[in-house]
């Protein structure tokens, strides 16, 4: 089983720079250090393009984990795709569309994940909540840091 789940952003801030930012190692690095995450391998700072890939190491639910992410697709500055290529879930794919409004961006986030254990179970009551949290706070760090 998979599930799927979107989180939209609107934000006074260029298009151009959110998209930028989004693919920025150091500022992923940044904003989840409540986790202790690191890019371990691979692009390990700056900014990660296509066909490259990095592997972070974080600690999630008291775990450490590593999981290598490739970026699949990047058409700029309205999308870029990341997907685990080797890490702890049976699929990861995480969608990343950018949009000019009036006001600034809307950033859509759109995840799929398939859960190693448990299948549908865990994915609904523990990952994607979790997921969404982490994602909100990525999100809301990096718009921060462009304003």
């Amino acid at each position: 089983m998979t599930s799927t789940f979107t989180l939209v952003t609107d934000a006074p801030v260029d298009i151009g720079a959110l998209f930028e930012i989004s693919l920025d190692i150091d500022a992923h690095a940044s904003s989840m250090s409540q986790s202790g995450e690191q890019a371990i391998s691979g692009v390990t700072s700056g900014r990660i393009g296509l066909g490259e890939t990095v592997t972070w190491r974080a600690r999630h639910f008291g775990i450490w984990f590593a999981m290598t992410s490739e970026i699949v697709t990047l058409e700029r500055p309205e999308l870029f795709v990341d997907q685990q290529a080797k890490g702890p879930f049976k699929l990861f794919r995480h969608e990343h569309r950018f949009e000019r409004r009036a006001m600034g961006t809307r950033m859509t986030d759109t995840i799929t994940l398939a859960s190693p254990v448990f299948g549908r179970a865990a994915e609904c009551i523990v990952l994607v909540p979790y997921l969404r949290r982490l994602i909100i706070k990525r999100n809301t760090e990096l718009v921060a840091a462009l304003s």
